[in-house]
């Protein structure tokens, strides 16, 4: 696993870890060592959420730790169920291991595992990592191998994303991508510059075309032809000026991360690869960077697009809904049964749900009903939001198509949806997320920094959907 993680089998003196709430405290403490409950009556230990206390054994080491979670009472909420993540940057080094599960729900130990196997991630490759962290052993009855998969994706993708523009500019990226696919066995090519027009990409390539590094779309295949067609598009803008209608510098400062949506599709590409799912794969990452030099593209200008729809530009601060559209055209040539785009799109989905519940549109009820169950098992949150078609006139152009951007101010999510729906019309459902890729402030299991939201979620939904598949389809050769 990469940076942060768990460790399987039994690790030799693996100390301890017991969760304690108000609920179990009494009956807990007939299970600890002497030494840890004479020690936390003497600490005044409370078991309130988060609270660790590290308990002595009579020679002065380490006894166990005791890790309070609260309680789900009454009004009280229930508790993080990634608040586990808090114990690996709090324990001592060493091995550890969970004595007893956090809670009453059969996936809290899964949880609570990944939780510490994300938490221990750090961002470090411009200064020296810390040298001993503590290890988990991988509980009893928890796949190690589904935790170490998830979370050697997730932290592959918060480097990308934590990775400054000098160092993750399209050619970065691209070859991220290309190295993905290669280790997996992926069939992967590449359109860049000039090309992308002769190909039919003249969106993405006007977005792209004012940067020193150019523009270019990478696209891989994975799996049998004969399985059913799951497609991911990621938006990788590497850095955002804004264009022509340059964002101010405050706005600039976290343009690193507009690539998220392009990380995201290769952490769940990752995953799916990694396990094996029964699906023909397909990635489609278009990579720019939205610079200004004499050859960006302006407000005002009318590009065609794959599709053959034209595009007016409203705005060009509003460039990934424009790379996107090229990208899902492309993708929806062929009806693929599943396809899902990622981006970092709008402030407006910040506005209306803050950074930690990215919002998703969803041609269908009944995948969107699965996506929204997904998250909440995954401990992964999303929230629908409509496709409502009233709002569609604001996109309205008087001399092409469509404009990239709104008439008014409002709805700027739901409109920046509409317009890439334009785009997809074959594929058997269609789901827009739109991320915001950061964790602006550290929480249990998710670092400051770059994240893959969704990412785990839609994992969760495709595995169950496809190892079911895949389980069947040997069932049925052996009978």
């Amino acid at each position: 696993m990469a940076k942060g993680e768990t460790k399987s089998g039994a690790a030799a003196g693996a100390k301890p870890i017991w969760f304690a709430s108000a609920d179990n405290w009494d009956s807990l403490r007939a299970s600890l060592p002497p030494e840890a409950v004479a020690f936390a009556r003497a600490s005044s230990y409370a078991p309130k959420p988060g609270a660790l206390l590290v308990c002595p054994d009579s020679t002065g080491g380490v006894a166990c730790a005791i890790f309070g979670l609260g309680s789900g009472e009454g009004r009280r909420p229930q508790a993080d169920p990634f608040l586990a993540g808090n114990l690996a940057s709090a324990l001592p080094a060493g091995a550890w291991r969970f004595a007893n599960a956090p809670g009453d729900d059969p996936q809290a130990l899964e949880l609570a595992a990944l939780a510490f196997a994300l938490a221990s991630y750090s961002f470090d490759r411009y200064r020296k990592p810390a040298d001993k962290r503590p290890q988990l052993q991988t509980p009893k009855g928890v796949d190690g191998a589904r935790i170490a998969r998830i979370a050697e994706a997730l932290c592959m993708a918060r480097d990308l994303i934590n990775t400054p523009a000098n160092d993750m500019g399209p050619e970065a990226l691209e070859k991220a991508a290309l190295g993905l696919a290669r280790r997996f066995g992926a069939k992967a090519r590449t359109i860049k510059g000039a090309a992308l027009l002769k190909a039919g990409f003249p969106l993405i390539h006007a977005v792209g075309r004012a940067a020193a590094q150019a523009p270019r779309l990478v696209d891989f295949t994975w799996g049998s032809a004969k399985a059913p067609k799951v497609t991911l598009v990621g938006k990788g803008v590497c850095f955002d000026t804004g264009g022509l209608d340059i964002k101010p510098s405050s706005a600039m400062l976290m343009m690193k991360k507009d690539m998220a949506g392009a990380a995201t599709a290769m952490a769940l590409a990752q995953m799916i690869m990694d396990a094996k799912l029964d699906v023909r794969l397909r990635v489609l990452l278009p990579i720019v960077e939205n610079s200004v030099s004499g050859d960006s593209f302006r407000p005002g200008d009318v590009y065609p697009s794959r599709k053959g729809i034209s595009v007016e530009i409203g705005n060009t601060d509003a460039e990934g809904r424009l790379i996107l559209a090229d990208a899902l055209a492309l993708a929806d040539d062929e009806s693929p049964d599943l396809l899902f785009d990622f981006a970092t799109l709008t402030g407006a989905a910040r506005v209306a749900l803050g950074p930690d519940l990215p919002p998703f549109y969803c041609t269908s009820d009944a995948l969107a009903q699965e996506i929204s169950q997904a998250g909440a098992q995954a401990h992964d949150p999303v929230w629908r939001m409509p496709l409502w078609d009233a709002y569609d006139s604001m996109l309205k152009s008087k001399i092409a198509d469509v404009n990239n951007v709104s008439s008014g101010g409002f709805a700027g999510s739901i409109t920046a949806a509409l317009f890439l729906r334009r785009f997809v019309e074959k594929a058997g459902a269609w789901t827009h997320f739109d991320i915001y890729g950061w964790t602006p402030a550290t929480k249990p299991g998710r670092p400051e920094g770059g994240e893959a939201q969704t990412a785990r979620l839609l994992y969760e939904l495709l595995e169950r959907r496809y190892a079911q598949r895949k389980s069947a389809k040997k069932a049925a050769k052996k009978a």
